[in-house]
């Protein structure tokens, strides 16, 4: 799914462009606030953000008619998660910065099926000596489909299976674990994977366009 991880994509006829929000847009660049990330990230997972990042791709998942995501992925092996309600920049209801902690191939059917039974699903996740709880009520992942844009002009498809824990690393800041079972069909064959990613809010001057 991402530039980062080393998986092929397979080239789809064009159609829609990539979704646009706030500006931001594939091929776009923005730069993120420097004291803001100077103050949370020693309380954070994550270390040495870049502060100014290109848009190398974008995600859109439906979460109902009218819900989606959008995932602007960045050149720092990170991205913007944006929940809106509409398709308008007043139809925004909450804005992350993501970064990717870590990735692991799921190789055999029976291994997927036991992540999906048991591994993703918690009422609490340990990381890095960090305690994350279990902030959906569902007891089973959610699932989800993620169409993703290149800027090569390919899309692509994943499902996503997905569950959602936090932390307070400041009495003013939360800290988001965002764990996703991944699977894509590449030539008849699954390929799959544990993608775990950690995330804070951004609020509207934490970040700034310039592209």
């Amino acid at each position: 799914m991402f530039d980062w991880f080393k998986k092929r994509k397979e080239p789809e006829a064009s159609g829609p462009a990539a979704p646009e929000i706030l500006g931001l847009r594939l091929g776009g660049a923005f730069e993120l606030d420097d004291l803001k990330l100077r103050l949370t990230e020693p309380s954070l997972t994550i270390e040495g953000a870049a502060r100014t990042q290109l848009i190398q791709a974008v995600g859109e998942v439906w979460l109902d008619e009218q819900t989606r995501l959008l995932r602007y992925y960045t050149d720092d092996e990170g991205f913007v998660q944006v929940l809106t309600h509409g398709t308008s920049d007043a139809d925004v209801s909450e804005v992350k910065l993501f970064y990717f902690y870590e990735s692991k191939p799921v190789d055999t059917d029976s291994e997927w099926q036991h992540l999906l039974d048991h591994g993703i699903v918690k009422s609490q996740w340990q990381l890095e000596d960090q305690t994350f709880e279990k902030i959906w009520d569902n007891s089973r992942p959610v699932a989800v489909t993620e169409t993703t844009w290149l800027q090569n002009g390919t899309t692509s498809n994943t499902d996503q299976f997905l569950m959602v824990y936090e932390r307070e690393a400041e009495p003013s800041l939360a800290e988001v674990l965002l764990v996703a079972a991944e699977e894509k069909i590449f030539n008849n064959r699954a390929e799959r994977s544990l993608v775990l990613s950690t995330g804070f809010d951004l609020s509207p001057t934490d970040f700034k366009l310039i592209g």
